[in-house]
């Protein structure tokens, strides 16, 4: 196997979101961030889909930037409420992308609600050798009535996973960042990527078919 190295940007400001991914991207893969490649800018997220939005973002650094690159948009996706806040998560109570007012607004709509039903999906857009490829985490659960736990951010302390008792803001960040939508679709591309990387130290090629 010969020496090979490919540098590909993650569109993240996130420190945390950025070691998680390099601790699972395989050898031969070098991840920076944002701030690493001089990228400063807004970066507009004005799809209307997380799919959109995370294909939006990679699109950009590749066009003003140059790089290959992956982005991913998460959003909660609530039965009752049809599937809102779903793109519009982080900004649901207004553009502060504050998280207690966020949280307090959803249990204010669901005052009432027998129906809680409700998912974390996560969507990662890839581009790379010209190609645009999307992997995605999805975790079920519901909505408890009031906010639990201290960890974690955005909608944790009221999204309760299936299976287990504790909501995410309860489980900590070790069991979450294991079992989470964003770790099943980092894995999904982590997977793609150490495909990607065996072909082209080999000297192959690597296509969508291979997902």
């Amino acid at each position: 196997m010969k020496n090979w190295m490919k540098t590909i940007v993650f569109a993240t400001n996130n420190a945390h979101k950025l070691e998680e991914v390099r601790a699972i991207v395989p050898e031969g893969m070098r991840v920076v961030s944002l701030p690493e490649i001089g990228c400063h800018d807004e970066i507009p997220e004005t799809a209307s889909t997380l799919e959109g939005n995370a294909l939006q973002k990679a699109r950009y650094v590749k066009e003003h930037f140059g790089y290959d690159c992956f982005a991913d948009d998460t959003g909660l996706e609530v039965e009752a409420l049809g599937g809102e806040p779903g793109v519009r998560s982080a900004r649901y109570a207004g553009d502060g992308h504050d998280s207690d007012a966020n949280m307090e607004k959803l249990l204010r709509a669901l005052d009432g609600e027998q129906n809680r039903k409700a998912r974390f999906r996560t969507v990662i857009a890839l581009i790379i050798n010209g190609q645009e490829l999307f992997f995605e985490g999805t975790v079920n659960g519901r909505i408890i009535t009031e906010k639990r736990g201290k960890t974690g951010f955005g909608y944790d302390p009221v999204f309760m996973p299936d299976g287990v008792d504790e909501t995410f803001a309860e489980l900590g960040a070790d069991i979450k960042n294991k079992i989470s939508h964003r770790a099943i679709a980092a894995g999904r591309l982590s997977g793609w990527l150490a495909r990607y990387a065996e072909t082209a130290a080999t000297g192959g090629s690597q296509d969508s078919s291979s997902i």
